[in-house]
């Protein structure tokens, strides 16, 4: 058994950088740590996809999400991250200003808080 796992970046598709650098700058206080490209050759070998791709890597010391800057299309599936936010009315007025506009979904007696930012990625937000 490991002693400790832990999460060491989200990895997450994105189609427009100006948007990319919104959403992970602007909308969750990130800074843009480092930028990289992935030739064809590595990221078929990886992924299965033959594209050229930059990545952009935004984080703090407790969140990093690897964003990669593609033009292909994603369907909606499961998939989602969720982020637990220290202001959320303050996040909710940011997201808004940006038009991203917050899913409230009731569950029981509980409300649950979504997003879906500029390229479709789904959020949970506790």
């Amino acid at each position: 058994m490991y002693k400790k796992n832990e999460i060491l970046h989200i990895a997450l598709q994105y189609n427009d950088t100006k948007k990319a650098d919104i959403f992970f700058k602007k909308i969750l206080g990130l800074k843009m740590e480092r930028e990289f490209n992935i030739s064809e050759e590595l990221s078929d070998k990886i992924f299965g996809i033959k594209e050229n791709i930059d990545v952009k890597l935004y984080g703090n010391d407790d969140i990093k999400f690897e964003v990669f800057i593609s033009k292909k299309d994603k369907k909606n599936n499961f998939e989602h991250v969720c982020i637990k936010i220290g202001d959320k009315e303050k996040f909710i007025k940011i997201c808004k200003q940006n038009n991203i506009e917050p899913m409230y979904i009731k569950k029981g007696e509980k409300t649950l808080l979504f997003i879906r930012d500029h390229s479709n990625n789904l959020y949970e937000i506790k």
